[in-house]
């Protein structure tokens, strides 16, 4: 089935006062008459003025030479001579205006065909590949911690030499010869489902699994452009750079004419000339207007589309990205570029990365089919409590037994999320399972144990707070361990016994009820006065009615099943259910950083078993 794009970019100014960041897409036809794009991504360097000029002209004259020259039976080459082309725009007009010598930028560019994706890079801006939960970076990393990676993967690693950051550009758009380009002679196939992420390094703040995060949580381009540079904003880094981003979400046609709607024109940018490139409409989004705000464009491949940007001239010191230095011993590249020589003057070194918080929420959880149905009542027998003893004499964690019991598992028919469906009933025996997640310090006695590393716990209590960056298999391992300690069988819980638990046996799409509640549990706008990136202490909201506590957010938590994409042939028993897509693992429950329709006791994702995420961790299960 034929593949379709859509798209949407947006920015903001971070930290600075101006923007230095330019970005375009551009509609464009191929030669078998099919809908194409060309997105442009220019990160500027020198201050206000120049690193704004050199930007917005490097985006001028990519557009100008693909309009011209495109379709093309070699677009890996169109893309390598428009950055040629970008880089004399720049040395001209610094020969005009010597004012302007220093200015520069690095870019990166793609051009999208039916199932096919062409790219040039240069510089430290990313080309991403969202797979399968997977974050991969396509392109070449043109800074010297890019360097000496690449040479460490060679078998030639190289010593980082005092005072040289790893932050420091090694080739860039300066008028100067270039150094490195990045632009593969073939192109990377497609899929439907993959999700491609341009962006300027801005975007260094988040790190690789929430950028995984965000991009999951978000259903459109729009959507996952908007909660990436939510989420910078919310770190509060000081110094952040300006963040410029473009998503593209490959779809099968069938299924993306469906689902696309028309949306309401833009307003144009105040202070920005739309100059339209030929043969197609145009609109700027250069960011001069001095806006904090981000400005998006949400497109479909088949309409119109462009950004263009308009460019002014004008002097001012600034601070900034600066241009390349030469390295002590440049990497040899596979790139199809011209030789490569040094390139002066250095950047500084990027600030410290911090934590970073979850994207706005988006609407609350879906009821079931019948909302008018009030939630079972709680039970009228106490929760009954107990630990084991470890071999050392220590408590073990502190367990409760959860009585046997039927309920209706996953969501109903008008449900949205067919991953949850259909639902059915699973009866399930008396099990027992831990009343808080685990903390870092029960986990800790493990890792001594066992001679493994222990997880930082980012300066929380190691005792009153919940593990995470633990992966399932080192979960799966802890519950061995502790099995070996006590004498008794710990395991992590099925889906259906995490489910039944955390509900406590209900049908309402909260323990408490069908709607997100103020003080009920932990998760991003669920609660204030809370630290959106960090989980915070065990056991701080209310117990749900089997004496369970942070069912729902905190921290997410790994189950033993393989990922199934949805309920058909589902066991009934509430056992594990076998077979599957075991290259993920279901994690339930929700986090900190989740939104409230991520907490909801159906809700289901998959992670991958052998990764570590700083928002999952542990709630275990002991055998009668």
């Amino acid at each position: 089935m034929a593949l379709q794009f859509e798209l949407a970019g947006a920015q903001i100014d971070g930290a600075r006062e101006y923007q230095e960041d330019a970005f375009l897409i551009t509609n464009l036809t191929d030669a078998e008459g099919n809908p194409s794009a060309l997105i442009i991504v220019a990160d500027g360097m020198g201050g206000h003025a120049a690193g704004n000029v050199a930007s917005n002209m490097a985006v001028q004259a990519f557009n100008k030479h693909v309009s011209a020259n495109y379709p093309s039976e070699k677009p890996a080459e169109i893309l390598y001579e428009c950055v040629i082309k970008a880089n004399t725009s720049i040395k001209e007009t610094v020969l005009e205006t010597p004012a302007l010598s220093g200015m520069g930028c690095t870019m990166v560019a793609a051009i999208l065909e039916t199932g096919k994706l062409w790219w040039v890079s240069v510089g430290d801006s990313h080309l991403y590949l969202v797979r399968d939960k997977e974050l991969i970076k396509k392109n070449a990393d043109h800074s010297y911690g890019g360097f000496l990676d690449r040479m460490a993967a060679e078998g030639t690693p190289v010593d980082q030499e005092p005072g040289l950051s790893r932050n420091m550009l090694m080739s860039a758009v300066t008028g100067d010869e270039i150094n490195e380009i990045d632009a593969p002679l073939e192109p990377f196939e497609l899929q439907a489902g993959d999700r491609i992420i341009l962006c300027s390094d801005g975007m260094d703040t988040l790190s690789a699994g929430k950028i995984i995060q965000f991009s999951d949580w978000s259903g459109s381009p729009k959507e996952c452009a908007e909660a990436l540079l939510n989420a910078v904003e919310e770190t509060g880094m000081p110094k952040q750079d300006n963040v410029t981003v473009v998503v593209v979400d490959v779809k099968e046609k069938e299924a993306a004419a469906q689902e696309a709607e028309p949306e309401a024109a833009e307003e144009p940018v105040p202070g920005v000339a739309a100059k339209p490139a030929p043969a197609e409409a145009a609109r700027a989004e250069t960011g001069e207007d001095g806006g904090k705000g981000k400005a998006g464009v949400f497109i479909g491949i088949a309409a119109v589309i462009l950004i263009a940007v308009a460019a002014a001239v004008f002097l001012m010191q600034g601070g900034g990205k600066t241009g390349p230095t030469a390295p002590p011993a440049p990497a040899p590249s596979t790139a199809a570029a011209p030789a490569k020589q040094a390139v002066t003057p250095a950047a500084p070194a990027a600030p410290e990365q911090a934590k970073q918080a979850p994207p706005a929420p988006p609407p609350v959880a879906e009821k079931p089919e019948k909302p008018q149905e009030k939630p079972a009542p709680a039970p009228s027998v106490k929760p009954v409590e107990f630990h084991d003893t470890l071999r050392d004499g220590a408590a073990g964690p502190t367990m409760v037994w959860i009585p046997a019991g039927s309920f209706e598992m996953g969501s109903p028919s008008s449900s949205g999320h067919a991953e949850e469906r259909p639902q059915h009933k699973v009866t399930l025996r008396r099990f027992a399972m831990s009343k808080y997640e685990i903390t870092f310090a029960q986990y800790d006695r493990f890792a001594r144990a066992t001679g493994r590393s222990r997880p930082d716990s980012e300066h929380l209590g190691r005792s009153d707070h919940p593990v995470f960056n633990i992966s399932w298999n080192d979960a799966v391992n802890y519950a061995k361990w502790l099995s070996r300690q006590t004498g008794k069988h710990y395991r992590l819980p099925s889906e259906a016994e995490w489910e039944y638990a955390a509900g406590a046996g209900r049908q309402s799409t909260y323990w408490w009820g069908y709607d997100p509640k103020p003080g009920m549990a932990y998760c991003f706008s669920c609660s204030d006065g809370l630290n959106p990136r960090k989980p915070t202490k065990i056991g701080s909201f209310a117990p749900n009615p089997f004496g369970l506590y942070d069912t729902t957010g905190n921290v997410a938590e790994w189950v033993e099943d393989c990922w199934h994409e949805d309920y058909k042939g589902a066991p009934t028993d509430g056992s594990v259910w076998k077979g599957g897509d075991c290259g993920y693992r279901v994690v339930r429950g929700g986090a900190y950083s989740t939104p409230p329709s991520a907490i909801r006791h159906a809700r289901r994702d998959k992670y991958v078993p052998d990764s570590k995420y700083d928002f999952i961790g542990i709630r275990l299960v002991r055998d009668p």
